[in-house]
């Protein structure tokens, strides 16, 4: 049997009720596809948290005290080397770590009037594309991130979220 490509440590049980990690799992394996990547060959980390831990994550790593929907942490340096380019793609094994906050995540899916696993697919999306050396710093970048989240979102049957129709 394969391992999972998602290694979930879950410290918030209200996770749970969405399924979060068979959502997890299938987001990571759809992003990986969206690049012709296998599945097998990699490992996310994914920490399941509330808004306490992910604001002193928050704090630690990026110097801002309050919570936030998803952190990341990639494994090595993917960025691209030009704006809107593609980063290089990463050498199999472990891609990095991401935080996930439960609170933070289902408040902004009510205020969007959205499931909060359509939620929180896309916000993992968004943190393996981060992983996987996506940014949203320049504008080409931003607009080949939200591309490429639109694109995998849509395969998972998840409305585009940057669309008025799709909120």
């Amino acid at each position: 049997m394969t391992p999972p490509l998602v290694d979930l440590v879950s410290e918030e049980p209200r996770w749970a009720r969405i399924g979060l990690e068979t959502l997890a799992e299938r987001a990571a394996q759809a992003t990986l596809a969206e690049f012709g990547l296998s599945a097998r060959d990699f490992e996310i980390c994914l920490l399941a948290c509330d808004d306490s831990r992910i604001a002193a994550l928050n704090a630690q790593f990026r110097g801002r005290e309050a919570p936030t929907n998803v952190l990341s942490w990639p494994s090595a340096g993917r960025g691209a080397a030009r704006d809107g380019g593609v980063p290089d793609a990463p050498e199999p094994g472990e891609l990095g770590d991401i935080a996930i906050a439960f609170e933070t995540c289902a408040r902004e899916a009510a205020a969007a009037g959205k499931p909060l696993a359509d939620h929180a697919a896309h916000l993992l999306v968004h943190g393996i594309l981060h992983l996987l050396g996506h940014d949203h710093e320049r504008d080409a970048d931003a607009a080949l991130m939200q591309a490429r989240e639109t694109a995998i979102l849509a395969r998972l049957g998840v409305a585009d979220p940057y669309c008025a129709e799709g909120a």
